[in-house]
């Protein structure tokens, strides 16, 4: 389930200061901040029996300052308490340095000469793979000491994703020279059941590329996007799971989070992508 919370969209009346959660209202941040965790605490509440994991889009946090952040570190901590994975969404990609930091921030934690800073504790984050194997190298080398996974984007979900992602790139397009680099790396976080936790975002809004992909990178669980809103359909997902039931994972987002039973929303999408992956 992704969570993606706009905060200017959410209902004073049920989210808002007057609630019974009493919210602080001291500022602007702080209040939206509060908002948007017990929104996503009451969506974890009544759809995340129905699904495996949440993907919180980072920047929808971000973008309230620190209030933001904590209220991410609480909704990914709610996440968790619910038997869910986490799958945090940043598409984090630069030089190793920053890399680094990155993975520091989203995996495991900082060394300071004041004692260690936890990080937020992923199970596992989206990834860049535009600067290269270079700047992969630090986000693989923390998920493998984390026992956790990373995304590379391969051909994602959005209509501009042609633009760069098809083009040819010495016979072959761009987004299956990523998904070569990736079926690379596979071994450095592969899993006893065959499947590595070195995976591909590849969008459901183009199911024309899914086999093709799934034969470039036989080992890779694929994050798929696009479901529902965006005007993906589980039907067509068929060849991402040619690895087997547990080789993709679906994520939607605005077609739970919008609907007025977010929980029967989530049912029937696992429903229709059970059928799909065990067929």
């Amino acid at each position: 389930m992704g969570l993606d919370p706009d905060p200017a969209a959410l209902e004073r009346e049920r989210f808002g200061p007057d609630t019974e959660s009493a919210f602080d209202t001291a500022d602007a941040a702080t209040t939206a901040a509060s908002a948007v965790s017990a929104h996503c605490l009451d969506l974890i509440g009544r759809a995340g029996p129905a699904c495996v994991a949440i993907k919180p889009q980072l920047a929808c946090f971000e973008r309230l300052g620190a209030p933001g952040w904590a209220a991410l570190s609480e909704v990914c901590e709610a996440g968790r308490e619910a038997g869910l994975l986490v799958v945090a969404d940043g598409k984090r990609g630069d030089v190793p340095v920053t890399a680094r930091a990155y993975a520091q921030a989203l995996f495991g934690g900082t060394e300071t000469p004041w004692g260690p800073v936890p990080g937020l504790g992923a199970d596992a984050i989206t990834t860049n793979p535009l600067l290269g194997r270079d700047a992969l190298e630090p986000l693989i080398e923390a998920a493998g000491k984390a026992g956790a996974g990373v995304f590379a984007l391969v051909r994602t979900s959005n209509p501009g994703a042609a633009d760069l992602q098809d083009l040819d790139t010495a016979g072959l397009p761009l987004h299956e020279r990523i998904a070569i680099i990736v079926d690379d790396l596979a071994p450095r976080l592969a899993g006893s059941s065959g499947l590595s936790g070195m995976g591909a975002v590849v969008g459901a809004t183009e199911p024309r590329h899914l086999a093709r992909l799934r034969q470039l990178m036989p080992r890779s669980i694929f994050l798929i996007p696009g479901v529902g809103a965006q005007g993906g359909r589980p039907q067509d997902l068929g060849p991402a799971f040619s690895a087997g039931p547990g080789s993709a994972l679906v994520a939607a987002s605005r077609s739970i989070a919008s609907d007025p039973d977010p929980g029967g929303a989530a049912e029937r999408l696992r429903a229709a992508i059970w059928d799909v992956s065990a067929a």
